[in-house]
């Protein structure tokens, strides 16, 4: 399983986002809808060295799950913000799809695939929050 590159690429958007941004809820409201499990942001605004103000992540447990989720966060964000991606990867495996809204990058796993990239863990200095309540 190769690492996704796209987040090497690309310099950090000047322009700073907060959990009550727009494009913020519409993707946990996403997430929520299409049933995605043990959802976190961490907020990366602090750490000189990221490449985004948040991450999303979620976990589904089958391939076809983690797709619809990840197609779901596209369709509410074009919807509801007009906004699309900067860039996308891991459609073909579905093991780990990343959708990159440059200040908002969200991460859709299968449960084995984010144990063994542990980006939470990574991103340790981040405040981390928890995001499974649905109401």
């Amino acid at each position: 399983m190769a690492p996704l590159t796209v987040l090497s690429t690309r310099k950090k958007a000047l322009t700073r986002l907060s959990r009550e941004s727009e494009i913020f809820s519409t993707i946990i409201k996403a997430i929520q809808e299409k049933k995605g499990e043990n959802i976190v942001s961490l907020d990366l605004r602090q750490i000189p060295e990221a490449v985004a103000d948040f991450f999303v992540i979620c976990e589904a447990n089958s391939n076809t799950q983690v797709r619809a989720i990840a197609d779901f966060v596209e369709d509410q964000v074009s919807q509801h913000i007009g906004e699309q991606p900067y860039k996308h990867e891991g459609f073909t495996a579905q093991q780990w799809i990343l959708v990159d809204y440059v200040n908002v990058v969200v991460h859709v796993f299968q449960p084995e695939t984010r144990q063994f990239y542990g980006l939470e863990d990574m991103w340790s200095d981040a405040e981390r929050m928890e995001h499974n309540d649905t109401n």
